[in-house]
């Protein structure tokens, strides 16, 4: 035990394709500048590297979750979540991470908020950060929660138990509006640098979809090429910041990086097409109804977030949004919709009446990686 040093008892876990430490509500003070404090010490921010924490030096990897009871009649346990900068010293509370959600019912059933029931438990989960519901399912065995199985997803090595997620009432997840414009189609006129055709589309999570070809890709690219082309990551900036203001989010563009740089989410979209994903796996055309990349924190996402994925499902079910136009008669139509993200396809069944999305279903896995003691400076409460 280091004197100098105060501990936190903490998780750090794998869910889907993001990770992040996960603590109950009563380690940490409410809401405010000394909690923020004590997360970013946590993690390591701000340094690009986060050698002094335990954050993993990207945005995937730099998230926190705070899991306490719900006091509401149709929840189990509240959670909230914060995407904290590598480098800087901010944390974005606005959002909700998709992908973490899925390992909540994981953290929930181990630490005793809900009891295990075999051979699946529903863990209700109410997410603060968008006051909506969310159900997550898990296996459970012999009082347990298993975490082996023969469900994989792209992105993620090896194979794990499904776990099912259902995002309930999606829409206006940030901005309260399914569509934050009013508008399935908006235009963002830059000037020299041209005009551009967008969709913001929030459900559960806003993002702001952009043309690939009208940004002089491709759209198959992947994450790391993207990252290589300087000159595209500032104009996706720029064009998020242009969303972020006419959605709401920030009333001037020009604070959008500093005071958003989380939300709204961006990305690239085009028509099914084949490509080779980051192991080298042919992704053909007809495995999916379209080719989508999306981006966080002003980096590239290394597969697909799955706030993300309901956003994008949402808007397959929306006549006139850029996604609705790219897929074919069958895809409009299909519950199910198959997102050729950069590790091959990711399925998401939506549940809807006309643009009218009830529900929202995505099946991950997750994995405790660590639990024990987190130790920072004393010095960090004062």
């Amino acid at each position: 035990m280091d004197r100098n040093c105060v501990t936190y008892s903490c998780s750090i876990i794998r869910g889907g394709t993001s990770k992040g430490l996960f603590l109950s509500e009563n380690e940490l003070p409410s809401a405010g500048e000394l909690r923020d404090k004590i997360i970013l010490r946590l993690l390591g921010s701000p340094d690009l590297r986060q050698i002094d924490g335990l954050g993993g030096a990207n945005s995937l990897t730099s998230k926190i979750c705070i899991i306490g009871p719900s006091e509401r009649e149709d929840a189990d346990v509240d959670y909230t979540f914060g995407q904290v900068s590598v480098d800087k010293a901010k944390i974005d509370w606005q959002g909700n991470c998709g992908n973490l959600t899925s390992a909540v019912g994981l953290f929930a059933v181990n630490n005793n908020y809900v009891k295990a029931k075999e051979p699946l438990t529903k863990v209700r989960v109410f997410n603060t950060n968008t006051s909506k519901l969310i159900h997550v399912n898990v296996q459970v065995k012999d009082g347990y929660v298993q975490t082996a199985g023969e469900f994989s997803i792209p992105g993620v090595p090896g194979t794990g138990a499904r776990i099912k997620v259902d995002f309930l009432d999606p829409a206006g997840g940030v901005t309260g509006k399914l569509l934050p414009t009013g508008n399935p189609k908006d235009i963002i006129d830059l000037g020299p640098k041209g005009k551009f055709t967008i969709s913001i589309v929030d459900a559960v999570t806003p993002v702001v979809y952009l043309k690939a070809e009208e940004l002089g890709l491709n759209g198959t690219e992947l994450p790391t090429e993207i990252e290589n082309m300087p000159h595209v990551l500032a104009l996706m900036e720029e064009l998020r910041s242009e969303a972020a203001e006419l959605s709401g989010i920030v009333k001037d563009k020009k604070d959008a990086t500093s005071k958003s740089p989380a939300f709204p989410k961006v990305g690239f979209i085009t028509k099914s097409k084949d490509y080779v994903n980051p192991e080298g796996k042919l992704i053909k055309a007809e495995e999916i109804d379209l080719v989508a990349r999306l981006g966080s924190m002003q980096k590239m996402h290394r597969a697909y977030m799955i706030g993300g994925a309901v956003s994008t499902g949402a808007a397959a079910k929306i006549p006139g949004t850029i996604i609705w136009d790219v897929l074919n008669e069958d895809a409009k139509n299909n519950a199910l919709l198959a997102i050729g993200q950069p590790y091959g396809p990711m399925e998401i069944e939506i549940t809807s009446e006309g643009s009218n999305i009830s529900k929202v279903s995505v099946d991950r896995t997750a994995r405790v990686l660590m639990d024990g003691l987190a130790y920072i400076p004393t010095e960090t409460l004062c």
